[in-house]
């Protein structure tokens, strides 16, 4: 991560950013009294639920709208636009852990202050968070499944495996 005095801003462009959030979260707390608290339960759907939402922010095309202006991408990568403010919003935009406490934030009170509709939101984001995990544990094994083909391939055509090779009988 680069210091303040290796990017084009200032401190507070940061600091701007984080009293909004500051407020932003007083603002949640404050509305918040005397509604009915959270359940336990419901703490990991939200927490799958704002994983999805940062992932689709950061990374996903779908939302390219909404990063370009902050944003500059590349096939090689992503880097930030601008300077100052500007380029502290394409930092945070290109953070999924950043991105992820104003989502956590936005979701806790959206099911704060509706809690049906965010019980929909959070539910429909989970649901994708457990299909990305889903697809990528299924990438996993296939790829596992095909290095254990190519292994016993190479074994038995007497090959060297696994970097040692195959002894003689």
């Amino acid at each position: 991560m680069d210091t303040v005095e290796q990017t084009p801003t200032e401190a507070v462009d940061y600091a701007a950013l984080s009293a909004l959030y500051g407020v932003l979260l007083g603002g949640v707390a404050y509305s918040a009294r005397g509604r009915e608290p959270i359940p336990r339960s419901e703490l990991v759907p939200l927490s799958a639920a704002t994983f999805a939402l940062s992932k689709l922010l950061v990374h996903e095309k779908v939302e390219t709208w909404l990063r370009r202006p902050f944003v500059e991408e590349h096939p090689d990568g992503k880097r930030p636009r601008g300077r100052r403010l500007r380029y502290a919003v394409g930092e945070l935009l290109n953070c999924t852990r950043c991105t992820g406490a104003w989502t956590a934030l936005g979701l806790i009170a959206l099911r704060t202050h509706s809690p049906a509709a965010g019980r929909t939101v959070s539910t429909v984001l989970a649901v994708s968070a457990g299909n990305d995990f889903l697809h990528s544990g299924f990438t996993w094994l296939c790829r596992r499944a095909g290095q254990a083909q190519a292994e016993s391939r190479a074994a038995q055509e007497g090959e060297v495996v696994t970097g040692m090779p195959r002894r003689a009988a």
